[in-house]
């Protein structure tokens, strides 16, 4: 049997990885042929979503950053969750949300990895948070039979920051629901469109300052903004801010906006572009990361450093949509749900094995 550990989910809070972990236990319940039990926190008893599901009442999960870490660490030390989890009934154990916790030995297992910014840029994190990232990331990646990260690119910056043979990670690409994600019948408007939780290196000042350039030119356009954090951002004339959206309402965002702006400094992957291929959406995204491997040639890029460029590439794509859509339409065809399940069953038989 192979254990899925969620006990760090936090509904509504993690964004792209809260989709992976919910799409990838979904679509085990679909395709999977092994035998799963997924382990699930108080806040997130649904998190099985078709698979059967125990939830850990040792784990005193929490939707405060502090509480968060109390119950990490209380996990970590104590035999309570150890117990809860049944390593003995397991063959091997996923860790689908970045952090193995709590540390266990046995059985086999991997972690799936998200993020790698702090290899690239450790100044984006505070003191504190770094010293985190280095215990909490070191034993995971100490204690995991093998790592699951989403992109070459992420293989790469992850193995030589974390000091691990390269061989012990498996690159699995995200998917997308194309059935929320697909094109409409709407009239596209006047807008740009840019979703994403108001992190640094998500780049937004930049963005805000060459959409001040682009409305010089095109003064009925507009800049729509979603996620978390911007609540304090003053934001200039023509730009708007929606807040968290459901899957719903950014499918209909996707499928009426002129093109997606995504200027984002680094990304281990970059989902929201490619639902917005899957929705019509002409794509416009900077050229750092792993976005030039996940969107090929249907994208337009730009330097993420140069406001000049930001503005100049979103103005071409705006008068020349048509060809970027198709490439679009059929780029996002090579991702799906279910293959990236499929794939994950070939990791665990791995570790089985």
């Amino acid at each position: 049997m192979v254990g899925i550990s969620l006990l760090t989910l936090v509904p509504g809070i993690f964004g792209g990885t809260e989709t992976y972990a919910r799409e990838l236990t979904r679509a085990l319940s679909r395709v999977g042929t092994l035998e799963y039990r997924v382990y699930a926190p108080a806040i997130a008893p649904d998190a099985g979503d078709g698979l059967p599901t125990k939830e850990i009442t040792a784990y005193r999960a929490s939707r405060t950053p502090i509480g968060r870490l109390a119950a990490m660490g209380l996990a970590s030390i104590g035999p309570g969750v150890r117990r809860q989890l049944e390593p003995d009934q397991l063959d091997a154990l996923h860790f689908p949300l970045s952090i193995m916790m709590p540390p266990l030995p046995k059985p086999p297992s991997v972690t799936t990895v998200h993020d790698v910014l702090d290899k690239i840029q450790p100044d984006a994190f505070s003191r504190a948070e770094r010293a985190y990232r280095k215990v909490v990331y070191s034993w995971t990646a100490r204690l995991s039979r093998l790592v699951i990260v989403h992109s070459e690119h992420a293989k790469e910056v992850y193995a030589a920051g974390a000091g691990i043979d390269a061989a012990r990670v498996r690159v699995i690409p995200l998917g997308i629901d194309r059935k929320v994600f697909a094109p409409g019948e709407e009239t596209r408007e006047p807008f740009l469109l840019y979703p994403a939780d108001a992190w640094p290196h998500k780049n937004h000042d930049r963005l805000l300052e060459a959409f001040g350039l682009l409305r010089r030119e095109r003064p009925d356009l507009s800049l729509v903004l979603t996620g978390a954090g911007h609540e304090r951002r003053v934001l200039p004339d023509g730009v708007e801010y929606r807040g968290l959206v459901s899957p719903g309402e950014l499918a209909r965002l996707y499928r009426t906006a002129s093109a997606m702006a995504f200027p984002s400094l680094h990304e281990a992957f970059g989902l929201p572009p490619l639902e917005a291929m899957a929705s019509g959406c002409p794509v416009v995204v900077s050229n750092a990361g792993a976005l030039p491997e996940v969107c090929g040639d249907a994208a337009a890029y730009f330097d993420p450093t140069s406001v000049e460029e930001i503005a100049g590439t979103i103005s071409t794509v705006l008068d020349r949509p048509d060809e970027l859509v198709a490439r679009g339409l059929a780029r996002a065809k090579l991702f799906s749900w279910d293959a990236c399940a499929r794939r994950h069953e070939d990791v665990y038989r791995e570790l089985v094995a």
